[in-house]
């Protein structure tokens, strides 16, 4: 009898209204600690991810989102908006009003009305709770088992990790960024539309986001070969999505004398001069090396020397006690990194072998003695046509301590593809607006550009006419300087 009755207050506790849908939903926590939660993981993320500096975009990106939050189901909520310096393509957010937007996506929007509607749809998983749903149904666990590995070793300081997902000290907010699933995600685009509404933006952005995200998808699969990033819109909504066409309709046509007057001067007036591509006076100081040639980078040791050549890099360290090598070959044949290895390079005494795969890389690591008699750890890569061999020799035996073999490891562990989006980062382009003058065409503008990966693509994306399309005379359109 006991035991019944428990199971009756369990299932009572478990079972709560949805506050935005009015629907039941199973969640096995209380208001007040999904604020404690949302709290404690916000601190994760502001040490793990950096934040744009520029007061300006932080406070205007809050500014809006205010004005949609307050038109929410959970107006009552203390919410915080957060631009993170980051040229991925993406947002996220926490329970208990959390949320936050990529530099990288402020970039591809079009007007304060997109701006809004990223925004509205973020708001609508927290008022609809769907990080702590997916919590109660053991989802969130799941999460935690595929990125707790890398979440620990940045919040142990163990190397840096280049993934923005690798970046994250935060389950919750890891979770966030993975997604909801497809019903979630069409229900916090539902709301959203409902909050554009509310809050005098034109609920159509909705949809005019999901064609930024859906263009940038089409380039990475096609043309960059990378996979999407952005959880809801970008990954949920095939691009004619009746569901999400029916949803913003139900929200309803705004009437011209309750929408908000669109100054787009002032949108650009906030979107111009912003950074596009990785910040490199942040990655310097990680000494991040690029190499555009060959279309890799990565992260060596703070302070070490770089001395490179067309097909290899060499960076030693500050005490000459040990070094690391990068060096390119042809793949000329289909065979395991492991067999490539042992049979290409000689090495038949590897030690602490493993797989390694990263950043979509295929990969094998160990542990062997060098001709020279060093300690010496060897890595190779498979991207493209390539495999890349790295080595990092300890040359003096006195200080081969973990810490340093770990150190050396953590920087292969950054080894990866540049991205479409920081391909000139280390230009320290900027995006400029201009307006289009007669006789305007995309290939003479690329021409000009010091993009030097799509540069075509790129500026079409930036401005929404991608993979077609030509702006009108008078039109402001962005650039890249």
């Amino acid at each position: 009898m006991l035991s019944a009755t428990l199971v009756m207050i369990l299932g009572l506790q478990a079972c709560a209204v949805n506050p935005a849908t009015g629907q039941p939903n199973l969640v096995l926590m209380s208001e007040s600690r999904e604020l404690e939660i949302g709290e404690e993981e916000h601190e994760k993320v502001l040490a793990s991810m950096r934040v744009v500096e520029d007061r300006r975009i932080n406070d205007y990106v809050s500014e809006v989102g205010q004005r949609v939050a307050q038109g929410s189901h959970r107006g009552d909520l203390e919410y915080t908006f957060t631009v993170i310096d980051s040229p991925e393509i993406n947002a996220f957010a926490l329970p208990g009003g959390y949320v936050y937007i990529n530099r990288g996506l402020l970039l591809y929007l079009k007007s304060e009305d997109e701006l809004a509607a990223v925004l509205a749809h973020e708001v609508g998983h927290i008022t609809a709770r769907h990080a702590i749903q997916q919590q109660a149904r053991g989802r969130l666990g799941n999460a935690a088992a595929t990125v707790g590995g890398v979440v620990a070793a940045v919040a142990t300081g163990s190397g840096y990790i280049g993934s923005e997902l690798a970046q994250i000290g935060s389950i919750w907010a890891a979770a966030g960024v993975s997604g909801f699933g497809r019903d979630n995600e069409l229900e916090a685009d539902s709301l959203g539309a409902e909050y554009l509404y509310n809050a005098g933006y034109n609920p159509r952005a909705m949809i005019d986001v999901l064609s930024v995200l859906k263009n940038q998808e089409d380039f990475n699969v096609r043309v960059a070969q990378r996979q999407p990033t952005y959880h809801g819109l970008f990954t949920t909504h095939p691009r004619n999505d009746v569901r999400l066409q029916q949803a913003v309709a139900q929200a309803g046509n705004l009437p011209d004398d309750q929408a908000r007057e669109s100054d787009h001067n002032v949108f650009r007036g906030y979107i111009d001069g912003l950074l596009f591509g990785e910040n490199t006076s942040v990655a310097s100081d990680r000494n991040r090396y690029y190499q555009d040639l060959l279309s890799y980078t990565m992260v060596f040791p703070d302070d070490w020397e770089i001395v490179e050549t067309t097909t290899t890099v060499q960076a030693l360290s500050p005490q000459d006690n040990a070094m690391m090598l990068v060096e390119a070959q042809r793949l000329r044949e289909n065979k395991e990194p492991r067999l490539f290895i042992r049979e290409n390079l000689g090495i038949t005494d590897l030690q602490q072998s493993e797989n390694l795969n990263q950043y979509r890389l295929l990969g094998h690591t160990g542990m062997h003695t060098n001709a020279d008699g060093n300690r010496e750890r060897i890595a190779v890569f498979y991207l493209g046509p390539r495999v890349f061999v790295l080595r990092a020799e300890i040359s003096d035996t006195t200080t081969a301590d973990d810490e340093l073999e770990d150190l050396l490891f953590a920087s292969m562990r950054t080894f990866r593809p540049i991205q479409a989006n920081e391909r000139s980062a280390a230009n320290g382009l900027r995006v400029r607006y201009v307006q289009v003058t007669q006789g305007f065409s995309w290939a003479a503008l690329a021409a000009r550009s010091p993009v030097q990966q799509y540069p075509e693509e790129t500026l079409r994306l930036l401005n929404g006419y991608y993979p077609i399309g030509t702006p009108q005379q008078g039109e402001w359109i962005k650039i890249l300087q």
